[in-house]
């Protein structure tokens, strides 16, 4: 396959976020990367589910698969587990990942399937106009009286989710966060996401600039994690996740997991070690 330039893993849509989101510098970062990995479009699938991060696909010059909401794990997975050779990502935001997808993601975790899961986090519901999501007010603190479209007059009283700590005891092998407002690091998380075999995921910090402008909250709170700890170990990567005084930027954690693959083609070895040809009527006999 020949290198290709970024410009040239664009489709002709052209993207229609809002003038100022986060999602732009999101998919530029994976352009980029796409083009540094040498990425055959061809034998690539963007899976997606429901939001303004959704649409990403149809920007991408690959294979897609525009679910329905918050199904892009399990539609991810299909593809993965039916063609292992191909390079699976799959994108969503903090709605279609973590309220009604958020059922799939410790599954998808546990088995180590070796897809790249990017959720662009803007802790709202952007696309039906400002409705409060699993993680709204993180940006902000503990969410509590964040004043929103759904919410009672006296703001939300629900705390939000911390995605990092729940994908770190989910047991995924690779976990980090970015920030759209610093593409290049993004894209180099991407690359070591996207080289990590096993299950990653990457919490993008992207705001919505209509409804929930953080980027100045954001701003100030971001501390690097690039030679601060040993991204192998857990308990220190749980501490840096709990801290939510800060919001920390890099690879959290990761480690090397046999993947799902891996552990399914063992049981069909197993079977079947010579590897040659079965009797099925002998096989059905031999559970009479």
């Amino acid at each position: 396959m020949p290198f290709m330039a970024p410009k040239e893993y664009k489709t002709e849509a052209k993207p229609i976020w809002c003038p100022g989101c986060g999602d732009f510098a999101v998919l530029s970062a994976l352009y980029q990367t796409f083009s540094a990995l040498d990425i055959d479009p061809t034998r690539t699938v963007v899976v997606s589910g429901i939001g303004c991060s959704s649409r990403l696909p149809v920007f991408v010059k690959s294979y897609g698969f525009h679910t329905v909401h918050g199904r892009t794990l399990p539609v991810a997975t299909g593809i993965k587990l039916a063609n292992p050779e191909l390079t699976v990502l799959a994108m969503g935001g903090d709605g279609d990942a973590f309220a009604i997808g958020g059922g799939h993601i410790p599954h998808a975790a546990r088995r180590n399937v070796d897809i790249t899961y990017i959720v662009m986090d803007n802790f709202i519901y952007g696309l039906t106009k400002g409705q409060s999501s699993p993680t709204t007010g993180s940006a902000e603190g503990d969410g509590h009286g964040f004043k929103l479209t759904t919410t009672n007059p006296h703001g939300q009283f629900e705390s939000p989710l911390n995605p990092i700590a729940l994908l770190l005891t989910y047991g995924a092998t690779f976990v980090a966060r970015g920030y759209s407002a610093k593409p290049k690091q993004l894209a180099e998380l991407y690359q070591a996401a996207m080289k990590h075999k096993g299950f990653s995921f990457i919490q993008v910090l992207s705001p919505c600039v209509m409804f929930n402008r953080t980027y100045d909250e954001l701003d100030a709170a971001i501390v690097p994690l690039e030679g601060q700890h040993d991204t192998t170990n857990l308990g220190a990567a749980m501490n840096l996740a709990l801290d939510t005084s800060t919001e920390h930027l890099g690879i959290f954690y990761q480690v090397e997991k046999p993947t799902l693959t891996d552990r399914m083609e063992a049981v069909l070895q197993g079977a079947n070690p010579d590897g040659k040809p079965q009797d099925v009527k002998k096989l059905l006999a031999s559970y009479r």
